[in-house]
């Protein structure tokens, strides 16, 4: 007698679980079963705690942060381990990471880190795959895993990294995104999916890629960046929805885009930022947005602020410590987490 068994399927992205050996709630992240923990902003930082990571030029190493949830100016937290600028920077409920693409002197393919909860100076956590590696605010993250895409400096590249935060060492290959380019309008992340938005490649683009951050793999095509420049933005997100603001190519502008990040489709108009300007940051928390930074060609310290699923102009949050454009930054409440 022949009895029918149906084959065993792959455990889904996103599966839950409770663990009767740990007595915890746990979630499938594509590679492993994950703890579902209680952490919060709140508990952590008293409110969302923003970083903001370096910038140039001439490159500083000055890192420094604000309460999201608040207003007023940035406070002191510690330093990088040499000045860097056109940065990146991404991270977890506990590690901000940072990479920055010009050090001094030279190139620079070092991710540094830091505790965000506390202050101090950032120490090393791993190396990218490849020093060549230009792609300002273009990283992003889950709660577990972030990914860099490399751009280029010295040539375009289309590679993307990727490391496990909880851990430390060096990145490795991801996939590729569609076009080599760099100098992106931002990465952009909800806790499944990741979109990498503009650049040039060398002419500016306004193609928008995506990935499902628990998987590897190249990236396919999510949409295009609908109006106003295409490089050199500041760009953020919460679980919802991307938002993007200032850039360069053609010209300094204060056109704040978004998009739905579940979805596939061409960016729509958001408001303005309070003047024109270029590679800016943004950082978040699940309900406000930060743009910090830029220059117009007057290098600032500025941060404006906007209310993520509202639409409307930005306005007035406060200034970094330092006026600085290309900086990096990141939040204990970004929308991957």
């Amino acid at each position: 007698m022949t009895i029918n068994q149906s084959p065993l399927q792959p455990t889904p992205v996103g599966a839950i679980r409770f663990n009767t050996d740990s007595s915890k709630m746990e979630y499938y992240d594509g590679n492993q079963w994950v703890n579902i923990t209680s952490d919060s902003p709140q508990a952590q930082t008293g409110g969302t705690r923003g970083l903001f990571f370096g910038g140039g030029f001439a490159a500083d190493d000055t890192i420094d942060y604000v309460n999201i949830e608040t207003t007023g100016n940035a406070a002191d937290f510690g330093n990088l381990s040499q000045g860097l600028y056109m940065c990146q920077g991404t991270g977890s409920r506990v590690r901000g990471l940072n990479h920055g693409a010009h050090g001094a002197p030279g190139t620079n393919n070092s991710i540094e880190m830091v505790t965000i909860s506390s202050t101090g100076n950032a120490s090393q956590f791993g190396d990218l795959t490849s020093a060549d590696s230009q792609s300002h605010s273009g990283a992003c993250a889950s709660s577990t895993r972030a990914l860099f895409p490399l751009g280029g400096v010295t040539s375009m590249k289309n590679n993307i990294d990727y490391i496990t935060m909880s851990s430390t060492g060096d990145a490795v290959d991801f996939g590729d995104m569609t076009v080599a380019r760099r100098n992106m309008k931002g990465g952009f992340s909800s806790s499944t999916r990741a979109v990498f938005a503009g650049g040039q490649d060398p002419n500016a683009t306004n193609m928008m890629d995506y990935v499902t951050i628990a998987s590897t793999g190249n990236a396919a095509d999510f949409g295009d960046i609908s109006t106003g420049s295409l490089r050199e933005s500041g760009g953020l997100s919460n679980a919802i929805r991307g938002v993007m603001g200032s850039g360069s190519s053609p010209g300094r502008d204060n056109v704040i885009h978004y998009f739905t990040i579940a979805t596939l489709g061409d960016t729509l108009d958001f408001g303005d930022l309070t003047q024109a300007k270029e590679a800016a940051t943004g950082t978040n928390s699940p309900t406000r947005g930060l743009f910090a930074g830029g220059t117009t060609p007057t290098h600032l310290s500025e941060i404006d602020y906007i209310q993520i699923m509202t639409l409307g102009n930005a306005v007035d949050f406060g200034d970094r410590t330092i006026s600085k454009y290309g900086p990096g930054s990141t939040s204990n409440g970004h929308g991957g987490l």
